[in-house]
């Protein structure tokens, strides 16, 4: 006798298996909710803040429990006999007993005591089968041929759904005791008491704007605008990587991962790609000159040097997004996987004016897209809990005054940017005006003045802290290097050693 097939001996087909599955869900943990709060009305407070009649997998628990809640919200009573009016003709309650199943369910319940488990149960068992619709959805999308979207804007709304689903599958949101609140502010405090420089927000790096801001601080939105050639992008990768280069993390007793300093950065540099951005940072890490970098024109010593600095920037958590012309939410989908993957702390966008909105609203509403990005990003820092900062551009008006010093006023295309933004700070360099007006000839009258005002401002960069929600505003010093494209602190009669 011929051994039977392999194939025939199998049990049935895993499709077939699937195919059998039925939904998650719980009857029993439903009518045990429902018939606690017919019972004790004062039960649905435990479940409101988090339970709504669309996580009911039977349809007539859902609109018994949408009926009650709607009358204990009128401050009325909730019980079989008040109930019994809005179900008495109910072809769906006939089904299961007509008025008399609400009876049933309140005789039935045990106790009240675990009516918040069962709110949670129901709750659960409703997030996994939407996680189930979400995955259905993926697929048939995914096989659609005549599904115009590539296979990138698929995933990116996969995410969307999958974090947007994330976000209200959570019961813990809502109102917060304040003792909480207030424990958090503690732990923050105790944390700055402990790191150096004494900072509650990420350090920038610089003494004298840390000193003046006291760090970027979560759930804010920075913006730092100017003119051109002004070092926006400079000063903004100079602060990403001292933030990049001071992370330390350390556990807790109950095994969380505390941040100690420093953060893990996300660079969005829609105007220039990773390479050029990444070539700037070596300059500035080994002292080199970008234009020399640019050109390969490297010693021995400084090819070592090149080497050793790149290197250590590998260790660095420090992410770059190139991508031009990226969409706000398409930003916050990546921002959101690198906060749940690598502890993203610090978000830098380079710059404003290139994103594009969620929903184009054309040229003429300009001002309406830049408000909707500077709100999408507002919302972003706050989601995530981190500090955001965006570059911003400056209208010309800045060019036609004697003064060139940027102000609130300036911000290019929307007042929205001033009004989301918890800290405006404008960089301005009186080097680069003063230099465009260089006397013809040397022997010129005027050059000496000309060269005695180059001295005073050469190298030097000014940080004017417009708007500050959380203390004083001021002007920063701080020295800036062309060559390298590099901001650093500027020695101060105060910050000198003692003369000996």
């Amino acid at each position: 006798m011929a051994e039977p097939s392999k194939i025939s001996a199998l049990p049935a087909s895993r499709n077939d298996r699937i195919a059998l599955r039925s939904a998650p869900q719980n009857v029993e943990a439903e009518q045990a909710l429902l018939g606690a709060i017919l019972i004790n009305n004062d039960t649905a407070a435990q479940v409101s803040g988090f339970l709504a009649p669309q996580h009911f997998f039977e349809p007539i628990h859902a609109r018994i429990f949408e009926a009650m809640t709607r009358l204990i919200d009128r401050g009325q009573i909730a019980n079989p006999t008040t109930l019994r009016a809005l179900f008495e003709r109910d072809e769906a309650l006939a089904v299961v007993g007509g008025p008399d199943y609400m009876k049933r369910l309140a005789s039935g319940a045990v106790t009240i005591i675990n009516a918040e488990d069962y709110g949670r149960l129901i709750h659960d068992l409703a997030v996994r089968r939407q996680l189930i619709q979400v995955g259905e959805d993926m697929v048939n999308v995914a096989y659609d041929s005549t599904n115009d979207e590539s296979a990138t804007m698929q995933i990116e709304a996969a995410e969307q759904r999958l974090y947007n689903l994330a976000e209200k599958g959570r019961y813990d949101s809502g109102f917060r005791p304040f003792g909480a609140a207030l424990a958090e502010a503690v732990h923050n405090i105790e944390a700055a008491k402990k790191r150096e420089g004494h900072l509650t927000g990420v350090g920038t790096g610089l003494r004298d704007l840390d000193a003046r801001l006291g760090g970027l601080h979560p759930s804010d939105l920075i913006i730092l605008a100017g003119r051109p050639s002004m070092g926006k992008t400079a000063l903004a990768t100079n602060i990403a990587v001292n933030a990049a280069r001071a992370y330390r993390e350390q556990r807790d007793e109950r095994g969380d991962v505390r941040v100690t300093d420093g953060a893990v950065v996300a660079f969005f540099s829609l105007e220039m790609s990773a390479e050029q951005l990444a070539a700037r940072i070596l300059s500035e890490e080994t002292g080199i000159a970008s234009e020399r970098l640019r050109r390969g024109q490297l010693t021995e010593d400084d090819f070592l040097r090149l080497v050793q600095a790149s290197q250590r920037l590998e260790q660095y958590h420090l992410f770059i997004d190139d991508t031009p012309a990226i969409s706000i939410a398409a930003l916050r989908a990546r921002a959101r996987r690198l906060k749940r993957l690598n502890n993203l702390g610090f978000i830098v966008v380079d710059y404003l004016q290139l994103l594009r909105p969620a929903t184009s609203r054309g040229a003429d509403n300009r001002v309406l897209e830049i408000a909707d990005i500077t709100q999408g990003l507002k919302a972003l820092a706050k989601e995530l809990n981190v500090p955001v900062m965006a570059l911003s551009q400056l209208s010309r008006q800045v060019e036609q005054r004697d003064d060139k010093r940027p102000q609130l006023s300036d911000l290019r295309e929307s007042g929205a940017i001033e009004q989301d933004a918890d800290i405006v700070m404008f960089i301005f360099r009186e080097e680069y005006y003063l230099e465009r007006k260089r006397p013809g000839a040397e022997t010129a009258p005027e050059f000496d003045d000309w060269r005695r005002k180059m001295e005073e401002v050469q190298g030097i960069a000014e940080v004017i802290i417009g708007k500050h929600r959380h203390g004083p505003t001021g002007t920063i010093k701080l020295l800036f290097d062309g060559k390298l494209t590099k901001f650093a602190n500027l020695a101060t009669p105060d910050s000198l050693p003692e003369s000996f």
